[in-house]
């Protein structure tokens, strides 16, 4: 899956070569790793971290000119990609704007911006209103699914899929998210995250449907301990504990595929 290269470009991109490496195993042995070759999300994963990476390049201290200006407009049409196949991966775009503003480079949000409309008006050209279609999707839910799950329940059982899927470096990711530069990658896939929680729409799928923002949840598990301070090794017990988690979600629901 070449989502976890690019996850590993932009952390590389972010905080060096060696953070990287340490994050490698923690990505390979995630445990939604069992949904994502069998999910459409796992694309909206890919084009999501393919948008990330370009972002990075078009705010690189020393891109100037038309390469950040390619870069910056690329950014954004594969977020606009990724919208057509998930109404959540706008929410990509929220780290790409943290990504700017952290790297002084505000302009690029225009760029980037110009670019997620491409797609979007593409379609629309070509009679798919996307605006539209969001609105019929979310008509649809409110009357197949949300009067028969319980808000309360169905968010806490999302809650729970989260922490499984993710697995536990998720909690030391959380706990050193301030010590590391990669907070805007969670910026953006923690929003969205929350915001279907407290909106009311996380009622079941959230395994597969927040696939595109799981790889970004656990980067900072590899952040320093303080500020500025000495990278850890890879958490490999996190990581053993993570695999084991998907054995025994597999053995447990005994998925067809």
């Amino acid at each position: 899956m070449l989502t976890i290269p690019l996850v590993l470009a932009a952390v590389r991109d972010s905080v060096g070569e060696e953070a990287a490496r340490r994050y490698l195993p923690v990505l390979a042995l995630a445990p939604y790793a069992i949904w994502t070759a069998v999910s459409l999300d796992g694309l909206v994963a890919l084009l999501g971290a393919a948008a990330i990476v370009s972002g990075l390049r078009a705010s690189r201290r020393r891109m100037r000119g038309w390469a950040s200006t390619g870069w910056g407009i690329l950014a954004g049409l594969l977020v606009g990609l990724a919208s057509l196949f998930s109404y959540s991966a706008p929410w990509l775009g929220l780290s790409l704007v943290c990504v700017y503003f952290a790297r002084r480079r505000p302009a690029l949000n225009m760029l980037s911006g110009i670019g997620a409309l491409l797609p979007v008006l593409g379609v629309q050209l070509l009679g798919f209103g996307w605006t539209e279609g969001l609105l019929a999707a979310e008509t649809d839910y409110a009357h197949r699914v949300a009067p028969y799950r319980s808000v309360l329940w169905w968010s806490a059982i999302s809650v729970v899929a989260l922490l499984l899927a993710a697995g536990p470096p998720i909690f030391a990711s959380a706990r050193k998210v301030r010590n590391t530069a990669m907070w805007p990658f969670l910026v953006g896939a923690g929003a969205a995250i929350v915001f279907s929680i407290v909106a009311g729409l996380a009622r079941g799928g959230a395994e597969h449907a927040w696939l595109p923002f799981f790889p970004w949840l656990t980067v900072a598990a590899v952040a320093p301990e303080r500020p500025a301070g000495d990278p850890p090794p890879s958490p490999l017990l996190l990581v053993g504990l993570g695999a084991v988690v998907a054995v025994i979600v597999e053995g447990v629901l005994i998925t067809p595929w």
